[in-house]
This record gives structure tokens, C-alpha cells and sequence, in this order.
């Protein structure tokens, strides 16, 4: 998978819209974005905008993954 930043300053802090990441294939086809921010993270597959993804809390991603 090939992963880039959307919007990316060094040595920032998360603001209220955080941090977009944009998810590509192998054969960069376009998979979706994935957006970081202080309190949830939300998944938006294919042409989905950001707002209409999978939303979930931060604290729950970190528990699921070290469970």
C-alpha cells in the first residue's frame, strides 16, 4: 500500500480538523482517506467525504489495537 499526506507542516499540532491521509494500492489505485484528529479517527472509502466516513474514537482505536 502506498500511504501520503494531504496536508502536512512540520511540527504541528492536531487542530480541530486534524490530519488527512490519503490510501492507495499496490497498483496506486485510489482506496480512500483516512483522517487523524484529537479525538477520532474516521476511515472514508473510496469517494466517500470526509464527514460521511467511519467515525471512531481515538480511545477505542488504542484499546482494540494493544487488546
Amino acid at each position: 500500500m502506498k500511504v501520503t499526506v494531504r496536508d502536512f507542516d512540520v511540527d504541528m499540532d492536531l487542530g480541530n480538523n486534524g490530519i488527512t491521509l490519503e490510501v492507495r494500492d499496490n497498483d496506486d489505485g485510489f482506496m480512500g482517506k483516512l483522517r487523524i484528529g484529537k479525538a477520532t479517527v474516521e476511515w472514508c472509502r473510496g469517494k466517500t467525504r470526509i464527514g460521511n466516513g467511519i467515525t471512531v474514537k481515538l480511545q477505542t482505536l488504542i484499546d482494540y489495537l494493544e487488546g
